[in-house]
């Protein structure tokens, strides 16, 4: 799975010009599946986000993680990560998951943040979302399940 992770002081997700997803000071992630991606990937990635140490001591270093301050997670699923450029002017997607197989690996990612204690809101799977970040810092970090090993 693919992750761009954000720290935000606040980010939300609208669709049809209703809010669906909202959160105040924590992370905003993008996901993808690719096909070749598991529950234990999605499993991984969950783990791996809710513990980086991204967040601002009191001396001003980033050794403090979504846990530690009590942040919330935005998670809104995003099959364009997978989005290859190297060949032409049209990304192919032919490596992103089949939506039948990403969109339970995505909702596995989401009880996985929920089950680590996090408070995680959704955009919705396959919608035409917006969202509207307050980056903090900016903080954003780009994570592969096929790089975490």
């Amino acid at each position: 799975m693919r992750a761009v992770v954000q720290r935000v002081q606040f980010a939300k997700v609208t669709v049809d010009d209703q809010t669906v997803g909202q959160i105040e000071k924590g992370l905003l992630v993008l996901v993808a599946a690719g096909e070749q991606d598991n529950e234990a990937s999605a499993e991984t990635l969950a783990d791996k986000i809710v513990k980086l140490r991204i967040f601002s001591d009191e001396k001003g270093l980033m050794n403090k993680s979504l846990i530690d301050v009590n942040g919330s997670l935005l998670a809104v699923s995003q099959f364009t990560l997978f989005g290859d450029c190297r060949h032409g002017r049209r990304p192919s997607f032919s490596t992103a998951a089949r939506p039948e197989i990403a969109r339970p690996l995505y909702d596995h990612f989401v009880q996985a943040i929920r089950n680590l204690g996090v408070h995680c809101e959704t955009g919705i799977f396959q919608a035409d979302m917006q969202v509207t970040l307050q980056n903090d810092g900016p903080v954003t970090l780009l994570l592969d399940t096929t790089k975490l090993f």
